[in-house]
């Protein structure tokens, strides 16, 4: 198939619109059983309009890297796919005290509901070294870990790590903070912002083929020029309660949301 008519299709098969979402999806996002600090955040995270944007199915084989100790989307994603499809949870190595606590929170999650998470797998991913065979994901999803790697200096292996994962036709979802385009793209991410136009040329260049953009996280609130990154901004706070009022008041950061395919 044609690259052009695989985006074509891919597109057309991406609901734009929660109305035009997946029930089954909706009744997992409205899920009365989630936590209620993730619940809390569904209006700055949106889940249920960047799973259909993304076009995730009841069917499909899901790889979610980094879904860190509070589960957030492990909360959705674990239901909407334990009876037909494939939820895989990939967690980096815990090496860091920060690491350890997120694993020991991820684990005591998912052994807190055996019902919605007990087909749930999980696998390590460091750098290139394979998390699932090659070729048997239908998705790879990751939110606001780029800026990671990135600082780390392992962007590249990282992607073409979730490149190899992937099926042919397979689908790339990536979420980060958004760096203004006019500012120039620290290679490091210190501020943890990332140009969008930078994300696409690196996630390019490892084989992906850019499909589309979404702005349903998209904040014109957030200024991007604090001091301590874009970690000022909740849930973080990471100024504690110097102008708490005031990031509160522009609420969790702008974000780009993109889908990449592999031919």
């Amino acid at each position: 198939m044609r690259l052009s008519v695989l985006c074509f299709a891919l597109l057309a098969a991406l609901p734009a619109l929660a109305q035009d979402a997946d029930p089954s999806l909706k009744a997992a996002v409205e899920n009365p059983a989630r936590d209620a600090k993730n619940h809390a955040r569904d209006p700055y995270r949106h889940p249920l309009e960047a799973l259909s944007f993304f076009g995730v199915k009841p069917t499909s084989v899901v790889v979610e890297i980094d879904p860190g100790g509070a589960g957030y989307w492990t909360e959705i994603l674990a239901p909407y796919l334990k009876e037909k499809g494939r939820y895989i949870a990939a967690n980096p190595e815990p090496t860091s005290d920060e690491a350890k606590r997120f694993a020991a929170a991820f684990a005591a999650k998912l052994a807190s509901d055996a019902g919605a998470f007990g087909k749930v797998e999980t696998v390590t991913f460091v750098g290139e070294r394979a998390m699932v065979p090659p070729g048997t994901a239908d998705f790879v999803l990751t939110f606001r870990n780029l800026h990671n790697w990135m600082k780390a200096g392992d962007a590249e292996p990282t992607l073409r790590a979730f490149f190899a994962a992937l099926k042919p036709g397979g689908v790339l979802g990536i979420e980060d903070h958004r760096a203004p385009d006019t500012s120039p793209q620290d290679p490091s991410a210190a501020s943890g912002y990332v140009r969008q136009d930078y994300a696409i040329h690196l996630i390019e260049s490892v084989g992906f083929k850019f499909v589309a953009s979404s702005e349903i996280s998209a904040n014109p609130k957030d200024t991007k020029d604090y001091s301590v990154g874009v970690w000022a901004l909740p849930p973080t706070y990471r100024l504690k309660d110097v102008d708490h009022a005031k990031y509160q008041a522009i609420g969790e950061s702008d974000r780009f949301t993109l889908t990449f395919v592999k031919p």
